[in-house]
């Protein structure tokens, strides 16, 4: 999650944390304090500001209890019928944190350079109120992904594979999509905010010039790729765009989040659902749903990509 989601809710998963005995990890995700225009409220270093404390996209999750980790599909991919391939271009996924952050705080504590100001490398993301982690969602969506892109023939490239012991940091998630010269970014994230809150969003740059950060060349390309992949998450999944961040569209425009704010490709944030929200968090944990969302994911990269 991309969030530094309100006080309020930080509390709250505070509070939540203390009396389940686990600590929460503050950082990472990149939440920012979302208003009712902005949007999301803090989920990673790189969320939106939902309503707990969260990292370059997020909220600040459990140390990971038992993250049932839904077995993928064997069955290869297939293209979708009509659908142009999508050769030539490069893809980059970036799966929100990193199941080891929760045994690194001071490495994913320290601040990095995100252009505007200084943000912690990473968090330790959210997880459902069972202990199914964020980090374990989007390295399992990504993978989905990953195979559905490449059955298109496009070239993907992973920022991280789960296998290193923590991070990348946000900014290192953000020099890998430059140095791959990517198409389109997209950055697969669930958001962490309160019960009742619902539904998923997609965070897009907004006009950023400051120290290393430039995002002028992107901001237009990337809403683009963000109301392509809106419009096929929603078909793919079923599920409505989010019901507190966005007002109704499913958009939201950040300039606190390092990810985007450092990246010279089109790039974006998928907040894929709620995780604290019960209702959510049943679609979250289920496979069939989650190839849903990283069909809905390809779905929409393909139709940017003109695939």
């Amino acid at each position: 999650m991309p969030y530094d989601h309100r006080n309020t809710a930080r509390r709250t998963l505070a509070l939540a944390l203390a009396a389940t005995g686990c600590c929460a990890v503050l950082a990472g995700c990149g939440a920012s304090q979302a208003s009712p225009q902005s949007g999301k409220a803090g989920a990673s270093q790189e969320t939106p500001p939902s309503q707990e404390p969260q990292g370059e996209s997020g909220t600040q999750s459990r140390p990971p209890l038992a993250s049932p980790s839904a077995p993928r599909s064997t069955r290869s991919p297939v293209p979708a019928q009509g659908s142009r391939s999508l050769a030539g271009r490069t893809v980059v996924i970036d799966p929100g944190h990193n199941s080891g952050n929760f045994r690194h705080s001071t490495e994913i504590n320290k601040k990095v350079d995100i252009g505007t100001n200084r943000k912690e490398c990473d968090t330790t993301g959210t997880s459902t109120n069972a202990g199914y982690t964020e980090a374990s969602f989007t390295l399992d969506v990504s993978h989905r992904l990953r195979d559905l892109l490449t059955a298109r023939g496009a070239k993907v490239v992973l920022t991280h594979d789960g296998d290193r012991p923590w991070g990348p940091c946000i900014d290192e998630r953000a020099r890998i999509g430059n140095a791959a010269r990517a198409d389109a970014v997209v950055s697969v994230h669930a958001d962490g905010s309160a019960v009742g809150n619902r539904g998923f969003h997609v965070i897009l740059p907004a006009k950023v010039r400051a120290g290393s950060a430039d995002t002028a060349r992107i901001v237009a390309p990337s809403r683009a790729l963000g109301e392509r992949i809106a419009d096929r998450f929603a078909r793919a999944t079923g599920t409505s765009p989010s019901n507190y961040i966005g007002s109704g569209t499913g958009l939201d425009v950040r300039d606190d989040l390092g990810g985007l704010n450092l990246s010279t490709v089109p790039k974006v944030f998928v907040e894929c659902g709620n995780m604290r929200d019960p209702k959510d968090a049943q679609l979250l944990t289920s496979s069939t749903w989650r190839q849903k969302a990283a069909q809905g994911l390809a779905d929409g990269i393909a139709t940017y990509l003109g695939g």
